[in-house]
Order: structure tokens, then sequence, then C-alpha cells
């Protein structure tokens, strides 16, 4: 939906550029050199954007649940790790970019969803983003938002990135995440605490055509993933009057657990053998956090998170 939209933005940006309007294009280009830092300086919300109607529908038509495990006080910042990135991301966009139930839910906290620094580059639609409480997901974004002296900032990242959403097949449970550990380190030099987010359902809203690894198709995606930032799954889903084939995805619903804090102490010079043992501790507690409830969700008992 993000890409249809940003596609419309961009198409709308040639047109002034193309048009008669060229002027207003040149304009747009003047304010996007003096305002390129706001997506790496906590963005410019809005809490209109972020309740219009159309998001209602939107977290009904799965529907989107977000479910509170532990409380978290305002009086700290944290950094919320979101498992997995599916093919939509629709979790996290649902549940901390729209409505109030994060507001609800954990009274106090402002939540800022970090994206690809790529995507705050398109003309107009880098406007709605940041309106709808997303951010980039570069280290100085990230810096900013945990450096609130006062706490009550939570920072929202997609840990296994682009990269995890061409695992995103129906049943997967497969996370890029033994790599990824820049996040730990945020974490110790801000003295963050951490929480670990699983959003079950978030593989079957699409099907992803076959791409095991080693396979030709996969190995395409990964150069062209590794070129571009972002990757270019296969996917299809249902149609609007039909169920059989199309783009629309599968109603499924999506229940986002957001688990208890791991409490981290300001470390602004965190050792390597510190960044691991928080690092295998955050693993610990993301399985935990899974296997407690995916009984509730419709996995089965034998399944568990494969980390890669």
């Amino acid at each position: 939906f993000l890409s249809l939209v940003a596609e419309f933005c961009c198409g709308f940006f040639v047109i002034l550029i193309l048009g008669n309007f060229w002027f207003l294009a040149v304009l747009y280009l003047l304010w996007l050199y003096l305002d390129w830092e706001t997506p790496c300086t906590g963005g410019r919300r809005s809490q209109w954007v972020r309740s219009w109607t159309v998001w209602k529908y939107f977290r009904e038509y799965f529907p989107i649940h977000l479910v509170k495990t532990s409380d978290l006080s305002p009086n700290h910042n944290y950094l919320l790790g979101f498992h997995p990135h599916g093919v939509l991301v629709a979790g996290a966009f649902g549940n901390f970019c729209t409505g109030a139930s994060f507001k609800n839910l954990f009274p106090g906290l402002t939540p800022y969803l970090h994206i690809m620094p790529i995507w705050f580059g398109c003309p107009f639609f880098r406007e709605y983003i940041m309106s709808a409480g997303m951010v980039s997901a570069s280290k100085n974004s990230v810096s900013y938002v945990l450096n609130n002296k006062g706490g009550g900032h939570a920072s929202i990242i997609v840990i296994g990135g682009a990269e995890e959403s061409l695992n995103a097949h129906p049943g997967s449970l497969t996370l890029n995440i033994l790599k990824r550990k820049g996040f730990i380190k945020m974490a110790l030099k801000h003295g963050a605490h951490l929480v670990p987010v699983f959003s079950f359902g978030e593989n079957e809203l699409f099907k992803q055509v076959a791409n095991p690894k080693g396979s030709w198709l996969r190995n395409v995606q990964e150069k062209l993933q590794k070129i571009m930032g972002f990757a270019l799954p296969l996917f299809h889903a249902r149609g609007v009057f039909q169920y059989s084939f199309g783009l629309i995805p599968y109603r499924q619903p999506i229940h986002t657990v957001v688990g208890s804090p791991i409490p981290v102490k300001q470390n602004l010079n965190p050792t390597t053998e510190e960044i691991e043992q928080l690092h295998a501790l955050y693993l610990q507690n993301l399985r935990k956090l899974f296997e407690e409830h995916k009984g509730n969700y419709g996995i089965p008992e034998h399944k568990s998170l494969i980390f890669e």
C-alpha cells in the first residue's frame, strides 16, 4: 500500500515538473533541501493524520490487535524490536502509526517507527509518512529519539529488515537476527530498555513465490536487495471480488504481542562481549515471548522460532 502511495506521489511530482506548475516543483525542492534532516530529528507527526477513519477500516480488515503483556513506564526510553518483517509490515504500521491503541495501552509513551531512509527521498510521500509517526532508521535518527532525557520515547525497529521479507511465507518462523546487533549497541549507548515484539499472523497475509536459499530467484532477489537497499518479494494474495489471485492481502488476524522490558544500563562504550551478552538475553526473551503465546494464535506446539 505504501509503495503504491509513494508511486502516486512521485508521479504527481513529475506532472508538476512537466506541466505548467514547474515553479511549484521548484519551491518544493527548496523545501526538501531545507527540511532534509527532519526525518532524523523526530519527524513531524500529526494526530489528525494518524486518526484518519481509513486506518480504522485498515485495522478492522484483518483485524489487527495490539497485545500488552507488561507495563512500560513513561520514565524510561525503549527500543522495541519488531518481528517478523513479513511482506507488508502491517502490524507495525497499524499499531504504531494509526489509531489510539498504543496510547491507551502504554500511556505516556510516544512511538516512532523507524523505516529505511530511502522513503524520505520521495516527494510529498515523505510528508505523509512523517505525519504518521515514521522516522528514518539511520543511527542519528534512533539516537535522537532515544536521547530524550525525560523518557517516554519508544523506537520501533523491524530488526530483520528488508532481507527478512524474502522469508515471509505462510507458516514461516525464520528470523534474520543472529548478525543484527546494531540495535543492541544503540540500546546500551542510550540506556534504552529493550522490548521484544512478535506479530503473530504477519507472514500469513500473502503467498510468495517459492524462493529457497540457493535458488536462482533468491540469488537475484538478494543481489537486488544489496544494490537497491530494499527487497522485491514476488507475492500474491486475493482480488477485490474473488479469492484466487490479486494483490490485496488475505484477511488473516494479526496479534502484535509486546513483551516485557529488559532493563539496560547506559554504557557509552560497550565491549563486544557486553553486546553479545545482551544480544543473547534478547534472543532468549524473544523466544520465551513466542513460546508463551504461540498456542493462543494457532501455532502448533512443535513449531519454534528459527534464528538465522
